[in-house]
């Protein structure tokens, strides 16, 4: 069912980028954050901004006590792992200092990164670009992420990209990011599947 549609904090902002739902227990935002490029510039003030009204969002979510996973494509590599090459992303606005910390601040509100948190020292990438031969040349970003709160992440049981469907002919330029999580109080499992489809760099 959903709950939700839009981020609360800017009644003007008509962007599609915020979705909500409640699915078998768990309250599920699926989110789009601004890619925020050309840094510094007003797309990046943007981005900053919905940042912020995410992180007020998250902090109120974690307030209720629910089961929540935040999953969506953050146009974020938090940190050098995440970037096939820190060294010439340091002016994107995927990779900013400002974007990484805050990404780094919401995660310190008490979420967990699922992938991360499985596959801490692991160069895993869920987006290659259609330019450049990235594909073929594993030049990847991190940028798909799957938080969850407190109450569900002991309940984590395996998180992972599907890289292989990014080979696919006509494929997204991003590839499905999942999590397994274990039913509360049992031992049968349910997947959550993050699908990246349409999702690209180039976005607003």
């Amino acid at each position: 069912m959903v709950t939700r549609r839009g981020l609360p904090g800017d009644p003007a902002d008509a962007h599609s980028r915020y979705i909500e739902a409640a699915v078998d227990g768990i309250l599920i935002g699926c989110l789009y954050l601004p890619n925020g490029n050309p840094a510094p510039g007003p797309k990046f003030g943007y981005k900053l901004r919905w940042f912020d009204r995410l992180a007020s969002h998250a902090a109120e979510l974690l307030a209720t006590g629910t089961p929540v996973v935040l999953a969506g494509d953050f146009n974020v590599m938090p940190t050098e792992l995440d970037v096939y090459k820190p060294e010439n992303w340091v002016d994107d606005a995927l990779f900013r200092p400002e974007v990484r910390q805050a990404f780094h601040g919401l995660l310190a509100q008490g979420w967990t990164d699922a992938v991360r948190a499985l596959h801490p020292g692991e160069r895993i990438y869920t987006f290659w670009d259609y330019f450049r031969n990235a594909w073929a040349r594993n030049a990847g970003l991190r940028i798909d992420h799957l938080l969850l709160s407190p109450s569900i992440a002991d309940r984590l049981v395996a998180a992972n990209v599907d890289r292989q469907v990014r080979g696919w002919e006509k494929a997204s330029d991003h590839a499905p990011t999942w999590i397994e999580l274990g039913e509360a109080g049992g031992h049968r499992t349910q997947r959550r599947r993050r699908s990246t489809t349409g999702f690209g760099r180039s976005g607003g």
